[in-house]
Formats: C-alpha cells, structure tokens, sequence
C-alpha cells in the first residue's frame, strides 16, 4: 500500500530523525513507494521536510514538559521553561542532527520558520493559561523567551561556548518578573 499523505510523510521522516539518520529525500520516497518527484509534490523540499519534522518534535517535547506540573502561575512557566531546556539539550536525535549538519540546523531553527512559530505558540498560550497579566503582549513575550533560550542552547554553533542553562533560566525568569504587572 502507498502511503502518500502529508502526515504518512512526516511520520516517516520522523522515524528516521528519531532513529539517528539523515533525512534523505532519495530514501525516504522508496521507504514510501513514491517516486522524489511526488514526494516534493507533496512536502515541498527538504528544509520543509526538516522544519515540520522538528517543529513537531518542538511541540512533542514541549507538551512532555508540561505534564505533571502541578505549579501555577508564572512559576508554572518557569517550571515548563526549565523542564524544556533541559529536555531539548539533553535530546540525542537533536544532538545527532546538528553534529551531522549545523548549517541545516541553523537554518531551520535559528531563523525565522515553523520551529520558532510552534514554540512561540505554545509557550505564549502556556502564558495566557497563566493568568498573569503582561506589560507587553503574550506573544512577543513568548517570542522573547523563545529567541532568548535559542541563543543560550546553541551559541555554540555559533562560535560561542557550551550552553548554560543555569543563566538562560535565570534570565527568561528575570524577564518573566519584569513583564508582569
């Protein structure tokens, strides 16, 4: 049976970044019994492929994290915030992509794209469910937090040192006591 949908694809191709290997376009239309020109039909190209195979994976962790808080509020947040880092540092098909290919990687996550918008998304609602009221609006706040936790977990692909998570933490918590009223 061929599989062919927009989710059969992104399924697949999620298996073979969670399994440690290379998104190849090639490989993964035979996995799929299309042929590549189908494939690019249906996903767009590889970067795509890569943005919303991580942008999931985004949503994945992020939503892993926040299971069992019992905290509320802004330590809510804080306690997702942490929890995040942590399990997106510590996340050996992460680690194993970016080894593999850091300018992809900066490309699809560093900029602007699905990966920023998933997690700016879940963390601004993650901060309205908080019921704090914000000095600013919950989603550039949510955007702030999100930039400010991708330049701590991977300067050093950008030349920087090894994260450090214990400062990006108390940073986002600083902003986080600043932007409430």
């Amino acid at each position: 049976m061929t599989r062919n949908t927009t989710e059969d694809v992104v399924r697949a191709a999620t298996t073979a970044y969670l399994s440690g290997r290379p998104l190849d376009m090639s490989v993964l239309a035979a996995d799929l019994g299309l042929s590549r020109a189908t494939l690019y039909r249906r996903i767009g190209n590889h970067d795509g492929l890569v943005g919303m195979v991580l942008a999931e994976q985004t949503e994945h962790t992020f939503r892993r994290c926040l299971d069992g808080v019992c905290a509320e509020g802004l330590d809510r947040v804080r306690v997702v915030f942490e929890r995040f880092m942590y399990a997106v540092i510590g996340a050996e098909p992460l680690r194993a992509f970016i080894e593999r290919d850091p300018l992809l990687f900066i490309r699809i996550v560093l900029a602007p794209g699905l990966v920023e918008q998933r997690a700016t998304t879940l963390f601004a609602k993650l901060l309205v469910e908080s019921g704090v009221c914000f000095a600013v609006p919950t989603g550039v706040l949510a955007q702030a937090i999100v930039r400010i936790g991708d330049s701590f977990m991977y300067s050093h692909l950008l030349g920087g040192h090894e994260p450090e998570t214990d400062n990006v933490i108390s940073l986002v918590n600083l902003l986080l006591d600043s932007a409430s009223r």
